[in-house]
């Protein structure tokens, strides 16, 4: 793991990040993202598409306290 990657904690460790190591966080996750799904298999496209958007929320809202709530209902086209 990254120096950034062992610092971060919880989310008062990832509001103290600047801008850069926040990316370089993002990057980092990524990469582990990859290692593990690589090796025990599963899905990447999701995992990765929300690395940037789950740092963002967890920099503006005070989670736990402000609760998120991740939706992944699919819906069926019809014709």
């Amino acid at each position: 793991m990254s120096e950034i990657l062992d610092r971060v904690n919880s989310t008062e460790d990832l509001k103290k990040l600047n801008i850069s190591e926040k990316k370089e966080l993002a990057e980092d996750i990524r990469k582990l993202i990859i290692n593990t799904v690589s090796k025990t298999g599963g899905h990447l496209a999701s995992n990765l598409g929300v690395v940037e958007l789950t740092i963002a929320i967890h920099s503006v809202f005070n989670s736990p306290k402000d609760k998120i709530i991740w939706d992944v209902r699919t819906s069926k086209l019809r014709s």
